[in-house]
């Protein structure tokens, strides 16, 4: 399964995870090391070789589908890229001028 499609798996099942990439995370890695019994020292090998999905491209490919499908963006995203936004264009200078 490809990340993006685990990403959105774990946000149709659970809403809060779209504000929270650690648990967002924890989730899809909890999955992919389903039934195993592993030490931390397993785990981090197991992430040092690529045998999981890594944090970064997790992060990405969620970041990626708050901005093309507005149904998974969560609290966090619509106060930064709304009302945050506007404010920083305004005190940029960056507002139109008519």
């Amino acid at each position: 399964m490809k990340t993006k499609d685990k990403v959105i798996y774990w946000l149709d099942k659970y809403p809060k995870l779209r504000d929270d990439d650690n648990r967002l995370c924890a989730n899809i890695w909890s999955e992919e090391l389903n039934n195993l019994e592993i030490t931390a020292k397993d785990f981090l090998r197991l992430y040092a070789s690529n045998k999981l999905t890594s944090a970064p491209s997790i992060k990405r490919a969620r970041a990626k589908l708050q901005e093309e499908c507005p149904e998974y963006r969560g609290k966090k995203y619509n106060l930064r890229k709304g009302i945050l936004q506007d404010k920083w264009r305004k005190d940029l200078g960056y507002e139109k001028n008519y």
